[in-house]
C-alpha cells in the first residue's frame, strides 16, 4: 500500500476519501483513548485518527502516548467533528517507537509551552514542536526560492572555498584551520609559528565570505552566486550574531551600483512572494504567535502590523533609495538624536551607522524598506568602487523593519590602479591577493554584487527575534553542542 505524507492527504483530501491508506508519524495528542492527533513533519497540521479501542488490544492502546511513533493503516472518511474535513478510521496500528514516559518529562516533547531557551538546549528534539517545525519548513522554502530566483535569471551556482587564506572583510575575526599538534608548534628563526610546515603550507582560515572568489568566477561566467556556510570568530552573544551562518552572494559582470540595487530588491521580493504563496499554514501559525507576543509588550513598542501584513507590505512597496549623506542629515535632525535617545549619537558626516539608526530610518522616518548608498570610503571595504568625489564609495545596504541591514553590497572597484592604491591605504596585502588583482588585468569590466545572511532573512520572515532560533544547530561563543 502506497504511503502518503499528511500534507499530501490534507491538501487533496477528496482524492483519498473512502480509500484505504497508510500514514506514519508521531502522536501529538491522544484524547479519550479514541482520537489520535498524528503529525509527520510535512505540515503544521495534524491528521486525526479515530480509534475504536474495542477492536484493538488493550496493551497496544496503553503504549500509545504523546511522542510515540506510529504506522497506521485505515480508511479516509469525512470527519464528524469540527476542525478537520477528514479523518482516518484506523484498521491496523503498529507502534514503531515507544515513548518512555519518564524520559518525556525531561524533554521539550511534553504537551505544554516551553521557553525558547529551554528548546535551544534540546535542539535534537525541537524540530518536533509546532514552532520550530514551522520555522525550519520556512527556512527550507526560502532556500529553495533563492535557488529558483537565480536559476530563472541565468545565474550559475558556484561553490567557493570554505578553507581560505584570504580575509575578504579585513576584520581579522577568523577561525584558524591547522593540522599542527597544538602542544608542539613548529617555530621559525624569529620564534613565530612556521606555517610552511602546516598542511596547506601557509596560514589558512574558515571563510567569512565567498565574494572575492565569486568575483573571479563572474569574470568568466558573467552571472554567478554562492550559497554556503561562512564563519566569524566574533565574541558576541547578541540576538543577531552567530559564529557559523549561511551567506548568499551574487556577483554580476557589467552591473553598476543601480543594477545591483535593482537586483537586491527584485531578489528579496521574489523570495518573500514565494513564501506567501507556498507556506500559508506555517505563516498563519507564526502570524498568530507574533500577534500574541505583541500583546505582551507595552503599547508604544508594539508592531503596527501583523507578520503576514508586514511581508505583504514589503513586496508591494518600492524600496526607498536614500544616499548616506541624506540619511545622516535626517538622523542629525531627528528628535531621537537631539534628545540623546540614541545609544550611539550621530555627531557628523562619516559616522558608521548602527542598527538603531538603520531601524529609525526604516520604521519611523520612511516606514518602508530603505536602500542606503554612497557611503564614506573610510568605513567600507577596500574592494568597493571609489566615486568621483573621492570621498565616497559605491556601496549599498538594504534595511528592513525590525532587522536593520539585511543585505550589504557594492559596485566593485574594477580599475587596477585605483584598487592597488586603496589596498595600500587600507593595509591589505597585495601579495596575498595577487590572483584577485589579476582579474583587473585581463579584460576587467564594471561589476557588482552583494551578500545576504540567510538567517537574517529567515528571522524577518518568521517573526522570530533571536537568530539562534532560525538555524538548526546554532554555533555561538562557548556553545558547540549537538
Amino acid at each position: 500500500m502506497k504511503k502518503h505524507t499528511i500534507k499530501d492527504i490534507l491538501s487533496d483530501y477528496k482524492r483519498f476519501l473512502h480509500h484505504n491508506i497508510t500514514v506514519q508519524g508521531w502522536v501529538r495528542a491522544f484524547r479519550s483513548n479514541r482520537f489520535i492527533a498524528l503529525n509527520d513533519g510535512s505540515t503544521i497540521l495534524n491528521l486525526q485518527i479515530v480509534v475504536d479501542f474495542e477492536q484493538f488490544d488493550e496493551e497496544l492502546i496503553k503504549n500509545i502516548k504523546t511522542a510515540s511513533s506510529l504506522k497506521i493503516e485505515g480508511e479516509v472518511i469525512e470527519s464528524q467533528g469540527a476542525g478537520q474535513s477528514i479523518e482516518i478510521l484506523a484498521k491496523k496500528i503498529t507502534v514503531l517507537g515507544d515513548n518512555f514516559s519518564e524520559e518525556l518529562e525531561k524533554t521539550v516533547l511534553q504537551p505544554k509551552k516551553h521557553s525558547l531557551e529551554v528548546l535551544r538546549e534540546q535542539a535534537h528534539l525541537r524540530f518536533r514542536t509546532n514552532l520550530f517545525g514551522a520555522v525550519f519548513r520556512l527556512r527550507s522554502a526560502i532556500s529553495f526560492a533563492i535557488h529558483q530566483f537565480f536559476n530563472q535569471n541565468q545565474f550559475f551556482y558556484i561553490n567557493t572555498p570554505i578553507i581560505t587564506g584570504a580575509d575578504a572583510e579585513g576584520a581579522g575575526e577568523m577561525f584558524s584551520v591547522t593540522n599542527f599538534d597544538l602542544n608542539n608548534l613548529p617555530k621559525d628563526e624569529n620564534g613565530e609559528i612556521d606555517y610552511t610546515q602546516d598542511f596547506f603550507g601557509r596560514k589558512t582560515n574558515l571563510t567569512v565570505s565567498g565574494q572575492l572568489e565569486g568575483e573571479t568566477a563572474a569574470m568568466g561566467l558573467g552571472r554567478i552566486y554562492t550559497f554556503g556556510p561562512t564563519f566569524r570568530a566574533e565574541n558576541s552573544n547578541t540576538t543577531r550574531h552567530l559564529a557559523e551562518f549561511w551567506m548568499i552572494e551574487p556577483e554580476v559582470a557589467f552591473n553598476n551600483l543601480e543594477d545591483n540595487i535593482d537586483l537586491a530588491e527584485d531578489f528579496l521580493k521574489f523570495v518573500i512572494n514565494y513564501v506567501l504563496d507556498n507556506c500559508k499554514d506555517d505563516l498563519e501559525f507564526l502570524d498568530k504567535r507574533f500577534a500574541e507576543e505583541q500583546k505582551q509588550k507595552p503599547e508604544r513598542e508594539r508592531a503596527k502590523e501583523g507578520l503576514i501584513e508586514k511581508l505583504q507590505n514589503v513586496v508591494s512597496k518600492r524600496f526607498k533609495r536614500v544616499s548616506y549623506t541624506e540619511a545622516i542629515e535626517i538622523l542629525l535632525a531627528s528628535k531621537e538624536n537631539k534628545k540623546g535617545k540614541f545609544q550611539f549619537p550621530i555627531e557628523a558626516w562619516g559616522a558608521d551607522l548602527q542598527s538603531e539608526h538603520e531601524r529609525y530610518l526604516v520604521e519611523k522616518h520612511f516606514e518602508c524598506p530603505v536602500v542606503l548608498f554612497d557611503y564614506p570610503k573610510e568605513i567600507k571595504a577596500f574592494y568597493m568602487k571609489l566615486n568621483e568625489d573621492g570621498k565616497t564609495v559605491g556601496a549599498m545596504d538594504v534595511l528592513f523593519p525590525g532587522i536593520g541591514e539585511i543585505i550589504g553590497g557594492s559596485e566593485r572597484e574594477a580599475r587596477y590602479d585605483v584598487l592597488i592604491q586603496k589596498m595600500k591605504e587600507m593595509n591589505v596585502d597585495e601579495k596575498e591577493l595577487w590572483w584577485y588583482l589579476d582579474t583587473r588585468k585581463f579584460g576587467s569590466v564594471p561589476h557588482a554584487g552583494f551578500g545576504l545572511g540567510l538567517e537574517r532573512l529567515v528571522l524577518f520572515i518568521t517573526g522570530m527575534t533571536n537568530i539562534r532560533d532560525v538555524i538548526p544547530f546554532p554555533r555561538t561563543p562557548k556553545n558547540a553542542e549537538f
